[in-house]
């Protein structure tokens, strides 16, 4: 499922936030997006999910532009979870989870033994088949994460498009989620896109990196050509060095 972007451009008024974004995903790529503060990290995961329509270009799937999909053909293609995990349904988790079965089913049709078990199955996946019978108001912001993490999971797309999934999660749940999505990319061969602050956290976990600054691609390749010292300097304004594939920061740089 080649996933790629032709000249995409951007804009919120007269603010340009994407400008001429040439982007070419492979299948079953785990590539993080990175950058500085505002440099348009969601705003091009929300394109590449078709949330957003780009001011001018396009984004292509299998070589057709991704607005001539329905929206059934997206969700059966595409699985998508936002950076802040919110519902105002008073839904339980297990509910939640299994509306990623939404777009397998026909009209009027209930959900199958097979569809609860994939819930179950992802929900297990992501330790929170305790929660199943909680509500939103009960669950801190890290389960509800989790939760919606889980509802993608049940979705069985072969294109995940993740904003910051572990923001809200302590760092042995960072390491077992993003763990998780390694595993479903090297096993499923699912390709990832997943959005992260983490210096660490993306060398240690995505192979490929797709660099954005000034509303532009700085970079796009291998995670450890990408992430160099010289260019977390120039992107992020920290000098850092790389050992033992552990990158740590020496100081701010002025």
């Amino acid at each position: 499922m080649k996933l790629e972007t032709n000249n995409l451009s951007l804009r919120f008024g007269h603010k340009e936030v994407l400008s001429d974004i040439n982007l070419a995903v492979e299948t079953g790529g785990f590539y993080a997006i990175m950058g500085s503060n505002g440099c348009g990290k969601t705003t091009l995961l929300r394109c590449l999910g078709g949330l957003l329509e780009p001011t001018s270009g396009e984004v292509q799937l299998m070589s057709r532009d991704l607005r001539s999909y329905s929206a059934r053909q997206l969700a059966q293609t595409i699985a998508v979870v936002r950076q802040h995990a919110t519902t105002d349904l008073e839904f339980s988790a297990f509910e939640i989870v299994l509306m990623g079965r939404n777009p397998y089913q026909h009209r009027l049709e209930n959900e199958s033994q097979g569809d609860y078990d994939i819930v179950e199955q992802a929900m297990r996946m992501t330790n929170i088949w305790h929660l199943r019978h909680s509500k939103p108001h009960e669950m801190s912001g890290g389960e509800l994460q989790r939760v919606m993490l889980a509802r993608a999971l049940a979705q069985q797309t072969p294109i995940m498009l993740l904003d910051e999934p572990t923001s809200n999660l302590d760092i042995a749940h960072q390491y077992e989620i993003m763990s998780l999505l390694r595993d479903f990319n090297r096993n499923q061969k699912k390709t990832i896109l997943i959005v992260v602050h983490d210096l660490n956290l993306a060398y240690r976990y995505c192979p490929q990196l797709i660099l954005l600054a000034d509303r532009h691609i700085a970079y796009q390749g291998p995670m450890a050509e990408g992430l160099t010292p010289d260019r977390i300097k120039e992107i992020f304004h920290v000098q850092a060095t790389i050992v033992d594939g552990n990158i740590i920061s020496r100081q701010q740089s002025n």
